[in-house]
């Protein structure tokens, strides 16, 4: 998930859904994480990573990439929409694992047209919290 740097934007209302898909407000779901507190889990971490994909939270994204593979910047494309995240498969990655996968396929509209992207995501922990690592995408 990349592309053009803007500042994040949000959500108008709290009270919209959360990006994620999961059901709840986007305050009450990833947007607390986005605010500063610490997903609990790979899984977790994933979803509000997709959701600050969505929302352009180009700040949160850096800060919960791990430093050794973390860019300089990220370009969010122009004309891109992520339109819903379907986990497929969670390994480790809970508060009691040190490192997780989380396999995923994220629909999106690009200039109109429907897409989705599929990705195994690795994640580690990094000073007690989780860290986005690397990943590969899948067919």
């Amino acid at each position: 998930m990349n592309g053009t740097s803007r500042p994040g934007r949000r959500p108008a209302r709290a009270a919209a859904p959360c990006p994620c898909g999961l059901p709840a407000a986007y305050d009450e779901c990833c947007g607390r994480f986005h605010a500063g507190q610490a997903a609990p889990s790979a899984e977790a971490l994933m979803r509000s990573r997709y959701a600050a994909f969505a929302v352009e939270d180009e700040a949160y994204l850096l800060r919960t990439w791990h430093p050794s593979t973390r860019p300089a910047r990220v370009d969010f494309e122009r004309g891109l929409r992520w339109t819903g995240l379907e986990i497929e498969e969670v390994s480790g990655g809970s508060p009691f694992h040190t490192t997780g996968t989380v396999t995923f396929r994220a629909a999106y509209t690009h200039r109109g047209q429907p897409g989705e992207q599929r990705e195994q995501s690795r994640f580690t922990r990094h000073e007690g919290a989780w860290v986005y690592l690397d990943a590969v995408v899948t067919a």
